[in-house]
């Protein structure tokens, strides 16, 4: 085995063990319960948000912290994240605590970014793309595993929904001591550069430039050496950022990554508490299939969406594609809010979560080909980090208890459909203008 299939393996096998979380898919349920006797309000409105408000508060930090500690210590701080989130979910009862808990969720989805990024730093560049698919596939994998066991553990009442959480618990602890044995990273995108002044394709000159002057100063004191190479990795990240978000195809692309990412997001993290309440005579108990049955349909269409992708879809046609798909999403949503039929509303956000994984692997793709590889963790990053900028601002406006509107969960849920809406009209507007501009070009 080559030492690049082995580092795939030692993170395929981490991403797998982290999405071990079979509570996951009743944690409403659970905190609802008499395990908790926390109310459904209290829960959405007072809790939930704080992880939102964590998550953005940290990411950024995180990003830059992670390119400094190369990437492993945070991948470690990712698991241990999960231990602590997991354990006060099985031991701790009150509200206080779970807001606590929340903070340190924002931490554990925060810290995701190194995972990603060591593929980039540790792996040869020329295996980035088959890296990348192992990992998504390890990934998916878990996430898979855990539904199909929280759903047969629950169904044949082997635990109930308290006890999944330790099996979370040991699903955590065991990947952070794997992460434990990651082997170390020497050099990173920003601040630990392999070779200062290289001339790698697609690196920007003025970047290179600005390296050379560092590198003849061989002179400089460890001090003023450390101050230049934290200003050296911002002006590269400066430069980075430039090139890639004046290119307009990124631009455009990215803004259907951020605000798409939103809403997805918004509707994960609030669609068990519409689960529980679009029909109180039946209890939600097909939660863990449901989140399976996803995860799978998921993973398929994604690898689909490459193929059709690259052989058949064009600049334009995407653009009607990204159009006709959200507007799908939103139907979906609608759907599943609009409905007194639970078996309908898992039918909707099945189809939501098909169509959005068929997407974004559309939006990545090209995204991923108008930036160079080094812009990788930057572009997503910036996405990812306007993608929760928009969540936090959605959550306040119609979740939070002390927000705008602090919608019950049905008009919440009525919002995330029509911002779907306007996501399908935003690319429609784009269409016509890639039109107008085809038209103007052939008339000169």
């Amino acid at each position: 085995m080559q030492q690049w299939q082995k580092i795939s393996l030692m993170l395929c096998t981490f991403g797998f063990l982290k999405e071990i979380r079979p509570s996951e898919p009743f944690i409403v349920d659970y905190l609802a319960g008499p395990w908790r006797n926390l109310t459904m309000d209290e829960v959405i409105q007072e809790a939930f948000p704080i992880g939102t408000y964590s998550y953005l508060a940290q990411l950024a930090v995180i990003f830059l912290i992670t390119d400094l500690l190369r990437y492993k210590p945070l991948i470690v701080v990712n698991g241990l994240a999960g231990i602590v989130i997991w354990s006060m979910l099985a031991w701790t009862t009150s509200l206080q605590s779970l807001k606590i808990l929340e903070v340190f969720y924002g931490t554990y989805c925060a810290a995701e970014v190194a995972y990603y990024s060591y593929i980039y730093a540790k792996v040869d560049r020329a295996h980035y793309q088959k890296v990348t698919s192992q990992t998504r596939a390890a990934i998916y994998s878990g996430k898979f595993f855990a539904g199909v066991l929280a759903q047969a553990l629950y169904y044949f009442k082997v635990m109930d929904y308290k006890q999944l959480n330790y099996l979370s618990v040991a699903a955590q602890i065991s990947a952070t001591v794997w992460a434990l044995m990651l082997p170390p990273v020497q050099t990173s995108m920003y601040f630990h550069r392999a070779a200062i002044g290289r001339a790698d394709v697609g690196e920007p000159t003025d970047e290179q430039s600005f390296e050379n002057d560092l590198a003849s100063d061989k002179n400089s004191v460890a001090s003023s050496s450390s101050k230049r190479k934290v200003i050296s990795a911002f002006v590269l990240i400066w430069v980075h950022f430039k090139s890639s978000f004046t290119n307009l195809t990124v631009l455009q692309w990215s803004i259907w990554y951020a605000l798409a990412m939103a809403g997805y997001i918004q509707v994960l993290a609030y669609i068990q508490f519409l689960w529980s309440t679009v029909d109180p005579e039946q209890p939600a108990v097909w939660n863990g299939a449901v989140e399976a049955v996803v995860t799978l349909l998921g993973a398929i269409v994604s690898l689909l969406a490459g193929y059709i992708h690259n052989g058949f879809l064009r600049p334009r046609s995407s653009l009607f594609a990204l159009s006709i798909l959200s507007l799908g999403q939103s139907a979906a949503i609608l759907l599943a809010t609009t409905t007194s039929s639970l078996a309908v509303c898992y039918l909707g956000y099945v189809t939501f979560g098909v169509l959005y994984a068929f997407t974004i692997t559309v939006v990545s793709a090209e995204i991923a080909k108008n930036i160079s590889d080094d812009s990788f963790g930057l572009v997503f990053g910036f996405n990812t980090l306007v993608a929760l900028s928009l969540q936090t601002l959605l959550t306040y406006a119609v979740t939070d208890s002390d927000g705008w509107f602090a919608l019950d969960i049905f008009g919440q849920f009525t919002v995330y459909g029509y911002y779907f809406v306007v996501l399908s009209v935003i690319y429609a507007v784009f269409l016509l203008g890639e039109i107008a501009s085809s038209v103007c070009r052939r008339k000169d």
